[in-house]
């Protein structure tokens, strides 16, 4: 088996977006804003080429040597259950602000949280949630965890 693959940069990107726009969104009472953040999660979780914020980073934020690549062995499944979860919780939230209720922005504060998390302490919640699924035997989540040396 090939060893796989996963640029933490652009992981990184993607939170720091998520987190920047979430916080803006709840300052600036905006719920259509995290909607937007939680539609984007949910695209980049499923269909990973069209992440928006995977392409800033690709495309722009790369390219002009702004953000280096941090290209490691990893698995890329967890970190997408983990978008997958994040975008899950942040459209429900908007979905909840929508609906008139204020404590939609529980969920989405819970994204923040989390997504900080794991850019500034490394600790990945939905990456643990799918490394333990993986080890009760939960058909989808086959992956097992790689030892990274850095």
């Amino acid at each position: 088996m090939t060893e796989r693959q996963v640029d933490h940069s652009q992981i990184r990107t993607n939170q720091a977006f998520t987190i920047g726009l979430l916080a803006l969104a709840f300052v600036v009472d905006l719920p259509a804003l995290a909607g937007f953040v939680g539609i984007v999660l949910l695209i980049s979780a499923v269909l990973p080429p069209l992440g928006l914020f995977s392409r800033v980073y690709r495309h722009v934020l790369r390219p002009a040597g702004l953000v280096r690549p941090d290209v490691i062995a990893d698995n890329p499944e967890p970190h997408r259950f983990a978008q997958l979860v994040g975008g899950t919780f942040v459209t429900v939230g908007a979905l909840l602000l929508a609906a008139g209720l204020s404590g939609g922005w529980a969920p989405v504060g819970i994204v923040i949280v989390l997504a900080s998390l794991n850019l500034f302490a490394g600790w990945c919640a939905g990456c643990t949630m799918y490394y333990w699924l993986n080890r009760l035997g939960v058909p989808g989540f086959g992956r097992s965890r790689i030892e990274v040396s850095r």
